[in-house]
């Protein structure tokens, strides 16, 4: 049973044929991409506790010995590493929401852009089912004494239609979506750790969050 449905030539057709064509339509950086984030999804993900328990020590710091002694809090997390940075230095919490949106946006054109070539693999996986199913179909035999080749052809054409549409359907756009969804976490996760973080500031009494210009004005 299991040869039946295990056909090597029929997967070389539509998966190396859907990640080459892949590749030439979204090109070798943007597929670089989406193979980090293949690799991010199997990853930890962001972990609210943990940073929250490493930015506490950063608050106590401020809160107890100033700006002048206290030094950033740096535990691994670019964005954050560098907002510590900005807390320490600029003491502002503006240009901590500015620095933020940077990381942001950086992030999401990253899971955007792999998203977009699992998008395409989804697409192209039939198309290559189809093209193994006409080249099988093409090798078929027309007279009756090769009449155990035409079914192989037969068989041939239908598991590589088959493997098109369980690429598609079972791979490429399930792994785009759990993408999809780790980035709307981590952002949600992000948005939660920053907004408890500008609180805790404010909280230490040693910084104000800046006031707007209108503000100012009036």
């Amino acid at each position: 049973m299991l040869q039946i449905w295990f056909d090597p030539d029929a997967i070389a057709i539509v998966l190396f044929g859907t990640l080459a064509a892949t590749v030439l339509r979204c090109g070798i950086a943007d597929s670089r991409i989406a193979v980090a984030s293949l690799r991010n999804i199997l990853e930890k993900p962001f972990d609210v506790p943990q940073a929250k328990a490493e930015l506490a020590v950063q608050i106590r710091q401020i809160a107890n010995d100033g700006f002048v002694r206290a030094e950033p809090r740096h535990f691994g997390d670019d964005e954050f590493d560098s907002l510590s940075d900005l807390i320490i230095n600029q003491r502002s919490i503006q240009s901590l929401h500015g620095e933020h949106e940077k990381f942001k946006l950086a992030r999401l054109t990253h899971s955007q852009t792999a998203v977009r070539v699992l998008e395409s693999a989804a697409e192209l996986a039939p198309v290559f089912g189809l093209a193994g199913t006409l080249v099988a179909l093409a090798q078929a035999p027309g007279t009756a004494p090769q009449e155990n080749g035409l079914v192989g052809a037969i068989a041939m054409a239908v598991i590589t239609t088959l493997y098109g549409l369980v690429a598609a359907n079972l791979v490429f756009a399930p792994l785009g979506s759990a993408i999809a969804r780790r980035s709307r976490r981590e952002e949600e996760d992000r948005d939660e750790v920053l907004a408890w973080l500008e609180q805790g500031i404010c909280q230490t009494g040693v910084i104000l969050p800046q006031t707007t210009a209108a503000q100012e004005v009036a």
